[in-house]
């Protein structure tokens, strides 16, 4: 069991040093991102919690700043034994260093006052990482004013207002700071989202290989999920391996994919003698390079507008087609016991089931049979068109309310939860023309509007109730997303569904930690043939916003297991591992890899690698190539002025950065 270390009692005499680091928020992001800074990079760190009981667990008798102390001292504590002894990046070996490191502060808002006592006319860097966007944005402001050259990183949902609010604080920044570096100005704020960092992720436990996107410059990096080469084969490696899964896939005391997990664990960025050892192994390679589509906009499962099949019923279809049979049997029988035209015959049988009363008291038995079979189908007629036309009316009413699962609904995502972090990933699924059923609990929920636009459909109803899942067609189902806020419902909705159809693909949202393990573990056990994945967003997301934290430029975050292995953008300048070094020369084995060069001049270069450089479809329809260069040859040497794209491990990240702080002047 690890230890668990008090909260250190707050000392209002004591000021928090410069060059610290500020986290402000009121959730397990906050608290994870707190420890990521202090724990992975060697930053001192003040948190600011509300005060109280964790809102959204009032039963919980942790307060928010118990909550964070436990983390500290549970980190604190596998640091320790997995440092031998060396204590937490930069610190001592005594065990208490970590926490003692972590200034702990209550408050109910970020006001002016309390950000100056947390010392944010000193600090290096303020996350605002709160779940309400506008208090983020009142705090931004704020500490924008109190110090013009804080590094900002916030969190917001709404992207569009983000990119404005960047933009402006960046402009406040450049007033304040005349003549400031461009490249420190692009890093002054980030906006990020921790349901977009997340989304790709719990997006791919959806797909067959689960898949993973990441953007570079209108570029996108496919990273792949392959499983064990067969005897006597050997797995293809794409452009590079970038990590061995766990050796083990059903041993209830196996590896779960954490770092507890010994020689079992998965491997980040391991060198070629360790994939040629390993057997038995499922890899992550750097599978293609493709070209970004930034016109594409998310598909409706039911196209442009509503199909034939959704404005008229089955019923009603199959009763017109039995009609139309009825009056081209008329036809053809009118045909062969008349001598009339093909042209009149048709005439005289839409006369006379439209009921246009031209009897035929001349004419012969024959025809006068036809006549009054015609007009028996034309009575049939009357109700028939009725329903076509009340059908058609309640289709029109009813187009903007949510869709049912049709009946022949199979291989689709069934997707539990439409808040922020489950809209993103029916964004992310619908943009991959998967279908999708949703299942939400609450009919006013943030992404029901979305579901009704894009013609999603949507089971209204709690999922722990019998029945709703049914509705959901989850025996048909290729995977389910229980993606709500609630671990216990995510994982009831997911043992239901595993008890009706044991070989689904399944991937639980779960905050816990420990809690997410036991349920990954006892799974994979009791359903060794089915994919399961245990996600936590904050886990997702921290490492995100620490890079960010740090003044880098993070490009994406993909899981592995239980790890996570970043993507980032640096500048070769001031990197010791790397400057003057060829590529083959500057990998490490398990920290950083180099992937592609970026060798524009720096002054024409794009700041933003993750955003998709604009163009003129008009103009031209083929968009600019990227200055990114993928084929790398082992032997080029990095240059001081080369921007580069790595892949690394959160330690490995950190040890690079600090590094280039150690002899780069002001870093």
């Amino acid at each position: 069991m690890l230890g668990f270390v008090p909260p250190l009692p707050q000392q209002p005499g004591r000021p928090p040093s410069s060059g610290h680091m500020i986290v402000c928020g009121d959730d397990a992001l906050a608290r994870r991102l707190a420890v990521e800074l202090r724990f992975v990079y060697g930053e001192r760190v003040t948190l600011l919690l509300p005060p109280g009981r964790d809102a959204n667990s009032p039963e919980t008798p942790l307060t928010q700043r118990g909550r964070a102390a436990a983390l500290f001292g549970r980190m604190s504590a596998a640091m320790n034994r997995a440092g031998n002894g060396g204590g937490t990046p930069g610190g001592s070996g005594d065990t208490n260093a970590g926490v003692e490191a972590v200034r702990i502060m209550e408050a109910p808002e970020p006001s002016d006052d309390v950000l100056e006592e947390a010392g944010v006319d000193r600090a290096a860097a303020l996350a605002l990482v709160y779940d309400d966007d506008e208090r983020n944005i009142r705090a931004a402001l704020t500490a924008r004013r109190l110090n013009p050259r804080l590094r900002l990183v916030i969190r917001l949902y709404n992207r569009k207002l983000g990119l404005h609010l960047e933009e402006l604080l960046d402009q406040a920044a450049a007033v304040a700071m005349p003549g400031i570096d461009p490249a420190l100005l692009d890093a002054s704020t980030t906006v990020l989202s921790d349901a977009d960092t997340a989304a790709p992720a719990l997006a791919a436990t959806a797909l067959t290989g689960s898949s993973k996107i990441i953007q570079a410059e209108g570029l996108l990096l496919r990273a792949a999920e392959r499983p064990p080469p067969r005897s006597g084969e050997r797995a293809d490696p794409g452009l590079c391996t970038l990590a061995l899964l766990s050796s083990t896939t059903n041993d209830p005391a196996g590896a779960e994919g954490s770092d507890s997990s010994g020689d079992e664990a998965p491997q980040l960025l391991p060198d070629e003698s360790a994939i040629a050892a390993a057997t038995g192994r499922g890899t992550v390679v750097l599978e293609a390079v493709s070209r970004a589509d930034p016109d594409r906009p998310a598909t409706r499962m039911g196209g442009r507008g509503a199909p034939l099949s959704q404005v008229f019923s089955r019923r009603l279809r199959w009763s017109a087609l039995g009609i139309a049979l009825a009056a081209l049997a008329l036809v053809v029988a009118s045909l062969l016991t008349t001598e009339d035209s093909l042209i009149h015959s048709t005439y005289l049988t839409l006369l006379d089931l439209l009921g246009m009363n031209d009897p035929s008291e001349d004419g012969t038995t024959a025809r006068k049979i036809i006549q009054l079979l015609s007009g028996v189908a034309g009575l049939l007629l009357l109700p028939l068109l009725l329903a076509a036309v009340l059908e058609a009316f309640g289709t029109l009413r009813t187009a903007s309310s949510l869709r049912r699962p049709p009946r022949g609904l199979s291989g689709h995502v069934v997707l539990l939860g439409l808040g922020k972090i489950g809209t993103r990933v029916l964004v992310r699924l619908r943009e991959l023309d998967i279908p999708v059923v949703v299942v939400e609990e609450d009919p006013e929920a943030r992404g029901i509007p979305l579901a009704r636009s894009m013609h999603v459909p949507t089971v209204i109803g709690d999922v722990t109730q019998e029945g709703v899942l049914e509705a959901a067609k989850i025996r048909r189902a290729r995977a389910l997303l229980a993606l709500t806020s609630i671990d216990t419902t995510n994982l009831e909705a997911a043992l239901y569904a595993r008890s009706v159809k044991p070989d689904l693909r399944v991937a639980l949202r779960l905050y816990d930690d420990e809690f997410a393990t036991a349920v990954y573990r006892t799974l994979r056990t009791a359903h060794p043939q089915a994919l399961t994945r245990s996600r936590s967003v904050s886990h997702l997301a921290a490492p995100s916003f620490a890079v960010a934290m740090m003044g880098r430029q993070i490009l994406g975050a993909v899981p592995v297991e239980r790890k996570v292995m970043l993507f980032a953008a640096l500048e070769v300048a001031g990197h010791p591992q790397l400057e003057g070094h060829t590529v083959e020369q500057a990998f490490r084995a398990g920290a950083w890899r180099v992937l592609a060069i970026d060798a524009t001049p720096p002054a024409d270069r794009n700041p933003d690698l993750a955003a998709i450089p604009p163009y003129d479809p008009e103009g031209d329809a083929t968009p600019p190539p990227s200055g990114l260069v993928w084929d790398l040859h082992p032997g080029y040497v990095l240059r001081a002025q080369d921007r580069v794209v790595i892949a690394a491990t959160r330690r490995g990240l950190a040890e690079l950065l600090r590094r280039q702080r150690s002899v780069v002047p002001g870093r």
